[in-house]
């Protein structure tokens, strides 16, 4: 299959162009119950998890000296930089937990730092971080892991690049938005091309194989002639991936969009001709559709993975790593362990007086049942390889699939003659027209929101 092959029917994206899960897990995080005990959501998820698969690991670090009016990430805006050393203590006492839970000695073959702004912490609290990782799991040091970091250029200098690639980062995630000066300084993110270049730039020299650059379109003042000069400076600049967000206003949930007034957002019509032009642009310049708003080169491991059939999605987005459980840690992270996920305490004191008390600080949970877990493999199939074998699936859980999914199919068939998929006996391929709209394509399997409606407690989805 061709998976530059996408289709833009204006029509369609505007009936369907409803909100949405973007399904970093199923189920989502909706459905996670404060009511289940921690001791059981750890035991269910140690009885369900395969000892003998290796792990992915994940550490939430949430400070910011700057807030990014935009934002919706769980953060904590602070210049004082001494607020960092009592949370990393406190990650240490959940990080020893976690290792006498879930480690057994299994191998690390993924490993991730979020945030907020990871590099808000120093040089010295960064090698201290990962060697205090290294102590509790069973790290890679042959640099053969994907071992990745997310950073804000005006927050790292070259020599931070140097101190990451020492202590065994070979991928960082760089945020960039837009270039537009008017732009910055309306989200209140002024970051110079120069800054995001040197970045990228030294990466590069130190032998980091893999740079991604995040976008965002819908912000205040963005046109369509101005985000073109941000994409033609990005694909100048020749991330291996990019990530191209679509902005969601939600100002009553979200505090610091207060600041951006609406009137400065671009129209409906102005966003959709910006996420045309950009797709349009990248697949030019030689990049990869993944799926949804991710792009990758077609050397890149994303889109050989897609390739190949071997694309997963957990709750840090698309990843080559499906046979991972992922060990989260920090304030609001999420783990996936076996048939279980759970999130830690969203709030930095409660998350701080739960460690002390507990050792951890989970908050919220579900278990998956046998049904949550056919759907998952269905929307997962579907979302990351934009196809879905029904036989497969039959045979893998022993199902006969169009009755076990009656109630879907009724739906199915509607997008079939919309255009979105082609579904016979034996297979769904969605179409390339049906490719953006992929998500509403997989909450025809999902048992927990209605059919014929969007929630808005999701953004839209496109």
């Amino acid at each position: 299959m061709d998976n530059n092959l996408i289709k833009w029917d204006l029509d369609l994206i505007k009936r369907y162009d409803l909100s949405g899960p973007r399904y970093t897990s199923y189920p989502t995080a909706v459905q996670f119950d404060p009511e289940l005990s921690p001791s059981d959501l750890v035991a269910t998820g140690q009885n369900s998890a395969d000892i003998n698969d290796p792990l992915s690991l994940y550490v939430h670090i949430p400070f910011c000296a700057h807030v990014c009016y935009y934002c919706a990430c769980n953060k904590v805006i602070t210049r004082n930089r001494k607020k960092a050393q009592p949370y990393l203590d406190t990650l240490y006492k959940e990080m020893a937990q976690l290792s006498k839970w879930y480690s057994n000695d299994r191998k690390v073959t993924q490993l991730h730092w979020g945030g907020g702004t990871p590099t808000f912490i120093s040089h010295e609290q960064m090698v201290e971080l990962m060697a205090e990782m290294r102590k509790n799991f069973n790290l890679l040091d042959d640099d053969s892991g994907d071992y990745s970091i997310e950073i804000d250029p005006r927050e790292a200098s070259l020599e931070t690049i140097k101190v990451l690639r020492e202590i065994g980062f070979n991928r960082i995630s760089l945020g960039l938005q837009d270039i537009d000066p008017k732009v910055q300084e309306a989200v209140n993110r002024v970051q110079s091309v120069e800054q995001t270049a040197a970045i990228l730039e030294e990466a590069r020299r130190l032998g980091f194989r893999s740079l991604n650059l995040d976008l965002i379109y819908g912000l205040p003042y963005q046109t369509l002639e101005g985000f073109n000069a941000t994409l033609d400076t990005v694909i100048e600049m020749n991330p291996d991936r990019l990530s191209v967000f679509n902005y969601a206003h939600l100002p009553d949930r979200f505090r610091p969009q207060r600041h951006i007034q609406e009137e400065t957002l671009p129209s409906p019509e102005t966003k959709l001709a910006i996420l045309e032009s950009t797709i349009n642009k990248l697949l030019d310049a030689g990049y990869v559709y993944i799926g949804m708003d991710h792009f990758a080169k077609p050397d890149d491991e994303l889109a050989i993975a897609q390739r190949t059939g071997k694309l997963h999605r957990n709750f840090q987005g698309y990843t080559t790593h499906s046979e991972c459980d992922l060990v989260a840690m920090g304030v609001s992270s999420i783990s996936q362990i076996g048939s279980v996920y759970y999130q830690n305490e969203h709030d930095m004191p409660y998350y701080s007086a739960a460690v002390d008390g507990n050792a951890h600080a989970i908050k919220r949970g579900v278990s998956l049942t046998q049904d949550d877990i056919i759907r998952r493999h269905v929307i997962t199939q579907l979302i990351c390889h934009f196809e879905l074998d029904k036989t497969a699936v039959e045979s893998k859980f022993d199902i006969a699939f169009d009755d076990y999914f009656a109630s879907s199919i009724a739906e199915l068939e509607a997008f079939t003659k919309d255009g979105l998929i082609s579904m016979n006996d034996k297979e769904i391929v969605v179409s390339p027209a049906g490719r953006l709209l992929i998500r509403r394509i997989c909450m025809a399997f999902d048992a927990y929101i209605p059919k014929d409606q969007s929630s808005q407690r999701f953004s839209k989805i496109i």
